[in-house]
């Protein structure tokens, strides 16, 4: 593990968690929970399963990563973040909704998975915390999520439901913008979005900014 060797607590974190593809291994446990080296490897493609093995150690040794044998029926090591890695969440947060200016474009290379809309959409706050409970499923170039309004809350999910008050289908940037506030239904539509159920749930999301 490389150091900047500077008495400062940014580099100082910088040196646990700053080394390229680091903050996407956490991300991806965040998001997964305890998981298989296998697993982990499928949620971050185009990382060599010896640098993935190298970061895993380097985390391991900070503290942010523990290993588990876990017995039959999985029989494998599994992988889940520390207490203090855990606390790693409001960042990946932060750098989440700061890079949201970035994500106009679509490269044609670009790897998608629905849980990372997933974790997006849950940024967001439900502006009618009284309002009846209501889901909404995404999909976002044939990868599925589920958003899930009530009590307040905003909980999103990857996967999908058998009947949802909303559905929303098109390109991933389309319907990212749509759910973070980039975009509205208007432009939406021109950009391939097609809705069918209540589109009036869209105002019970409140996008994150980052204020809060």
């Amino acid at each position: 593990m490389r150091s900047y060797q500077q008495y400062c607590s940014v580099a100082r974190g910088l040196d646990a968690v700053g080394d390229r593809w680091t903050l996407l291994v956490i991300r991806e446990l965040l998001l997964r929970g305890a998981c298989r080296f296998t697993d982990l490897k499928a949620g971050l493609p185009g990382i060599a399963a010896n640098l993935l093995s190298s970061r895993l150690k380097d985390l391991e040794e900070s503290g942010i990563v523990r290993r588990q044998y876990a017995g039959p029926p999985v029989a494998s090591n599994l992988y889940d973040l520390t207490e203090a890695g855990v606390e790693l969440e409001p960042v990946l947060r932060a750098i989440g909704i700061w890079g949201l200016r970035y994500m106009a474009d679509q490269r044609p290379d670009d790897a998608f998975h629905a849980e990372w809309l997933a974790y997006a959409a849950s940024w967001s706050t439900d502006a009618e915390p009284v309002g009846p409970p209501a889901t909404i499923q995404l999909d976002a170039d044939g990868q599925r999520a589920v958003v899930e309004l009530g009590s307040g809350q905003v909980l999103c999910r990857a996967g999908s439901i058998e009947r949802a008050d909303l559905t929303l289908s098109g390109p991933a940037r389309t319907i990212l913008g749509l759910l973070v506030g980039r975009i509205d239904a208007r432009a939406a539509r021109k950009l391939g979005l097609a809705c069918a159920g209540d589109l009036q749930l869209l105002r019970r999301l409140r996008p994150a900014t980052m204020a809060g």
